[in-house]
């Protein structure tokens, strides 16, 4: 089979994406990916076959793709949920296409065209990487369960030694200097390392740090996280995933896009804390995090465990490669 995969040009779009196209990859089918070139470099390392349809930089319209898909004749386009113009234009053109998830059913109002109803190509089937306990239970569409698995590019890195480990992100579209500096001072205080990844923050701008706080640019995230202990971070999906995978609670600060009702269903779930933006102090992130720890309330990691234990049963990507014919016909 040759397949097209299509997302917007963004870390949280596209990542989710990859470690499935490289399994159809390593089935043996034909892998084309259809993006922006802001995240060609990891698709091109993985022999992914990275292209920018017409004109687009970050949204991909059922136009710019429609040449595309007479060129190459497609026999499969997977189009994640931020892209409804794939989907359309799959439609259009006759070819099966299926969703694909980046986390729970993200609420109407984002800037995103929900993936469902008449978006694109109503009906359709969705490769669902959300573990069925926290999806939205308005989401009724039919879905192919699929494991999710974080993506970091390669890299020759190692943690810190230290325990317990507290990992602290904003993500790359939301973090600002202000809220990780406060969200630093409180953490220092804590009996832990703390690993801050800063995303589109400069170095400088959040200036020295304790002894027990290491600040990079940028971390292997799928690496990372099987070391952490308790995750701090802004509520994007593929964070909230990733750190479920492993069994981590979590504290969300959100910001904004889905992650107000990411923290709402982690919440509910038991498996972490959140608290908004008129609650956010150095002090209270420290009392919320001291909770999470391994000396503190094991009702939360014992949540996490249990979500954990709920993805883990979730099909592979290798799995849902081998079947990828009889999905296609789902298409």
């Amino acid at each position: 089979m040759r397949v097209l995969f299509t997302s917007l040009a963004s870390v949280g779009h596209t990542y989710p994406l990859i470690p499935l196209a490289l399994a159809v990859k390593d089935a043996g089918h034909e892998v084309h990916f259809a993006a922006g070139d802001a995240v060609h470099g990891p698709l091109e390392t993985h022999g992914l076959n990275p292209f920018r349809p017409a004109d687009s930089f970050y949204e991909i319209y059922a136009e710019d793709l429609a040449p595309e898909l007479a060129r190459l004749k497609p026999d499969l386009v997977v189009h994640e949920w931020g892209v409804p113009g794939a989907a359309a234009a799959a439609h259009q053109a006759g070819i099966p296409g299926i969703w694909h998830g980046f986390g729970r059913l993200f609420p109407a109002g984002i800037g995103l065209e929900l993936p469902t109803g008449n978006a694109g190509a109503p009906g359709k089937a969705h490769f669902d990487i959300c573990p069925p306990s926290l999806q939205d239970k308005d989401f009724t569409e039919p879905r192919i369960a699929l494991r999710p698995v974080p993506y970091s590019p390669p890299a020759v890195w190692s943690p810190p030694a230290a325990r317990p480990l507290v990992y602290l992100t904003l993500g790359t579209a939301f973090g600002t200097a202000d809220l990780l500096t406060t969200a630093i001072a409180g953490l220092a205080e804590l009996d832990a390392h703390v690993l801050v990844a800063l995303g589109r923050v400069r170095p400088e701008e959040i200036g020295a740090v304790p002894d027990n706080v290491t600040v990079e640019s940028w971390v292997p995230q799928a690496d990372l996280l099987p070391h952490v202990d308790v995750v701090v971070h802004h509520g994007g999906s593929g964070t909230t995933l990733g750190a479920l995978a492993v069994g981590a609670p979590q504290l969300l600060l959100p910001q904004g896009a889905d992650q107000f009702a990411n923290a709402d269903a982690l919440v509910s779930a038991g498996a972490g804390l959140r608290l908004l933006a008129d609650e956010v102090g150095a002090e209270s992130i420290a009392a919320h995090v001291a909770t999470l720890l391994p000396h503190g309330n094991p009702d939360h990691r014992a949540a996490a465990r249990a979500i954990a234990e709920e993805i883990g049963r979730m099909p592979s990507p290798d799995e849902v490669a081998h079947h990828l014919p009889e999905h296609a016909e789902r298409g």
